[in-house]
C-alpha cells in the first residue's frame, strides 16, 4: 500500500484533523478506477449515489496537498475545478437525472486521478 502525507495543518473534516488523513496512492487509484469502470446501463442510481461521497471526499483531500498551483498555472486550473465540482451547489441531488450521476461521477473521477498523478510526481512515489 502506498500511503504519503505531507503533514500540513490544512483544517479538520468532521473533527479529524486532514493532516491526520494520509493519501492512500492505492485506494484512490482504484476507487477511481471502479468508477471509470460503471457503465449507465448496468448502474443503479443507488450505485451512483454510494460512491459520490467516497469519490468527493478523495478529491478533497487531494486538494488540500500541495500540488504546485504557485507555479504550474494548469494545475491552477485543475484545483480550480476541483474546488467547483466538489462545491454543493454542484453536487448531484436526489432529483439529478441518474444519467447527470453518471457524468458528474466521470468528471470528478477523471480529475481525482488526475491530481492524484501529479500528486505523486510531487512526491516522488510513482504513478499510481
Amino acid at each position: 500500500m502506498t500511503v504519503a502525507t505531507t503533514g500540513k495543518t490544512l483544517g479538520t473534516t468532521e473533527g479529524i484533523a486532514v493532516e491526520d488523513l494520509p493519501i492512500d496512492v492505492e485506494a484512490i487509484s482504484s476507487r477511481t478506477e471502479s468508477v471509470l469502470a460503471m457503465k449507465m446501463g448496468t448502474s443503479t442510481r443507488k450505485d451512483m449515489d454510494g460512491v459520490v461521497p467516497t469519490i468527493v471526499g478523495h478529491l478533497n483531500l487531494l486538494l488540500c496537498e500541495d500540488l504546485g498551483v504557485d507555479e504550474d498555472q494548469e494545475v491552477r486550473g485543475l484545483v480550480r475545478k476541483g474546488y467547483t465540482l466538489i462545491d454543493d451547489k454542484n453536487r448531484p441531488t436526489g432529483r439529478t437525472p441518474s444519467f447527470g450521476v453518471f457524468l458528474y461521477l466521470r468528471d470528478i473521477a477523471l480529475l481525482t486521478r488526475r491530481l492524484l498523478w501529479i500528486y505523486t510526481e510531487r512526491n516522488g512515489l510513482g504513478a499510481p
